[in-house]
């Protein structure tokens, strides 16, 4: 019986055209039809015995939302025909006019909710509630792309439900254990995570965009060379990142691209054109795990006047400890060109990293510090203490690279000054399980003539121990700031380019920002998810202008 095993997600939106993502029952021609009359129609292709579709759709007009229907080989399997959770309005495709607001919601750090019904451990889900919002009021405001950075799936912390699945499959007392081990069983966690009724529905009805962090593949992805070499010596490892490598290309890269990106993409091409998929694919992840220059996970999208640069923070990097950075030459080149390009039509300006640039003072210093010692400058045993400390604390982000953290500073800087400058230049993370705005200032110099935040909102659906909340506390106080500078001393390395001062925050919970960009105007807002007798509810807990 022909229908959908997962989505649709609404992928790639501009003014005339779009993409739709699914996952098919079988294989077949996937279409999309709109009531005005557009649409899109594809054949599937195959990866692992799975069938997939993204189907472009044509024809919009600009400044609309128009309702949709998929269907496969004719028979129609969107919406749903006996929908778990009730009626929701239909999905629709809302396309940008060229007046109006960009609204560009965000976060990162997602477990998947529980079954319907069943006690929420870590509390309500943002996305369920952002869902809830949307469906009560289908022609109120809405995000124009909602933004997932990073940990979209757990490959490393499987919930109850999943490890009785796995322990179905194989016996978990072999390595990886509870933890997902090839393209399969990343399947499943995409289903649990994406079959959420409600969750469903909003992917089906907002545009999205993604990029992974660690988790999507192991937790300290790429922390250093030891670490991955460390892996590669395990009998496991092979099979767990290309797994994870394949299932993020056909579940999340993809619809990050245009259409006209998705054309000019060879790897697209050859596993569209291929019965099976699979070994081309394949051997694409054996060369993206092996050299990672061999790709580009980053990509940029225009959102009207706000421009988008999503980046890769996680497998760009390069690991080697007398060269360390967060951005292989390659990628650093692109980020530099994307951000430079054509300034005069960029009134904001988003750069999209998992890890925030700007962190708490100590956990900052305490990186920089890490960094020292890994390279060996205060001798071995000290670069052996370093290693084992950076694993063990996840001192692995843009300030355990320093030259990166300063040359991100330096770009910055020179995109956010200058006559043809934007009125604002957005830094947007996640991971770190709390949320704060911090705005930096230049050493030594003028700033920018743009005003420049860090925007870090994390998590959408996670645990937030008061462990996390008493350490991030203390990590932003003045106290910290004192202990953070000791730690920089004694690894010589000297202060930052840049300071910075946090202006929100710390703020805990499962949340979502929200930055709404009206021509050269911008505001942020932050709300939390909070349980109601309806289901859950987003509740603004702080609003506030970024306009100079």
């Amino acid at each position: 019986m022909a229908g959908l095993r997962l989505g649709p997600l609404l992928r790639h939106v501009d003014g005339s055209s779009a993409t739709v993502w699914a996952e098919t029952s079988r294989p077949g021609t996937a279409e999309v039809r709109c009531a005005d009359g557009s649409g899109g129609r594809t054949g599937t292709f195959q990866v692992a015995g799975h069938h997939y579709a993204l189907v472009e759709v044509t024809g919009l007009t600009p400044g609309t939302a128009t309702p949709y229907e998929v269907y496969l080989d004719g028979t129609r399997v969107w919406p749903l025909p006996d929908a778990p959770f009730g009626a929701l309005p239909p999905s629709v495709i809302a396309t940008p006019g060229p007046a109006d607001d960009t609204r560009v919601a965000f976060g990162s750090c997602r477990w998947a909710s529980p079954p319907t019904g069943e006690h929420d451990p870590v509390g309500p889900d943002a996305l369920d509630a952002l869902a809830a919002r949307i469906a009560a009021d289908p022609g109120g405001e809405r995000p124009d792309v909602l933004l997932l950075l990073g940990d979209q799936v757990y490959a490393d912390e499987t919930s109850e439900a999943t490890r009785a699945w796995l322990a179905a499959r194989r016996d978990l007392s072999e390595a990886p254990g509870s933890q997902v081990a090839d393209y399969e069983e990343y399947t499943h966690l995409y289903y649990e995570s994406w079959l959420d009724p409600k969750v469903r529905w909003l992917l089906s009805t907002v545009p999205t965009c993604m990029i992974f962090d660690d988790h999507d593949v192991i937790d300290d992805w790429n922390t250093s060379a030891a670490w991955v070499e460390d892996m590669r010596a395990t009998s496991w490892w092979r099979e767990r990142v290309l797994s994870g490598l394949m299932s993020y290309w056909v579940y999340q890269h993809l619809g990050n691209l245009s259409p006209r990106e998705l054309a000019a993409d060879p790897v697209y091409a050859a596993v569209r054109e291929s019965p099976d998929g699979t070994d081309v694919l394949r051997a694409f992840a054996s060369d993206a795990e092996a050299d990672a220059a061999t790709v580009r996970w980053s990509y940029r999208r225009d959102l009207g006047r706000v421009r988008l640069l999503m980046v890769d923070s996680r497998a760009a990097r390069v690991l080697a400890e007398d060269e360390r950075s967060m951005l292989d030459p390659g990628e650093a080149a692109w980020l530099r060109e994307q951000a430079l390009d054509d300034r005069e039509s960029c009134d904001h300006l988003l750069i999209g990293t998992s890890l925030p640039w700007l962190l708490p003072h100590l956990v900052h210093d305490v990186e920089a510090w890490n960094s020292v010692l890994c390279r060996g400058d205060k001798g071995p045993r000290w670069a052996r203490f370093g290693e084992r400390l950076r694993r063990a604390a996840d001192l692995e982000h843009w300030a355990a690279f320093p030259e990166s953290f300063a040359a991100l500073g330096e770009l910055i800087a020179e995109a956010g000054s200058g006559p043809d400058a934007p009125a604002t230049v957005c830094v947007l993370s996640g991971d770190v399980h709390h949320a704060y705005v911090a705005e930096p200032a230049w050493r030594g110099r003028r700033g920018p003539d743009a005003h420049v935040v860090q925007l870090t909102c994390s998590p959408v659906h996670n645990s937030v121990p008061l462990s996390i909340k008493l350490g991030f506390r203390f990590g932003w106080s003045r106290t910290a700031r004192l202990l953070g500078r000791l730690f920089a001393r004694h690894g010589g390395g000297g202060r930052p380019p840049v300071s910075w001062r946090r202006t929100g925050g710390p703020w805990f919970g499962n949340q979502l920002m929200t930055l709404t960009a009206r021509g050269r105007a911008a505001t942020l807002r932050l709300e939390h998810a909070r349980p109601s007798e309806a289901g859950p509810r987003l509740r603004t807990i702080m609003e506030t202008d970024l306009s100079r």
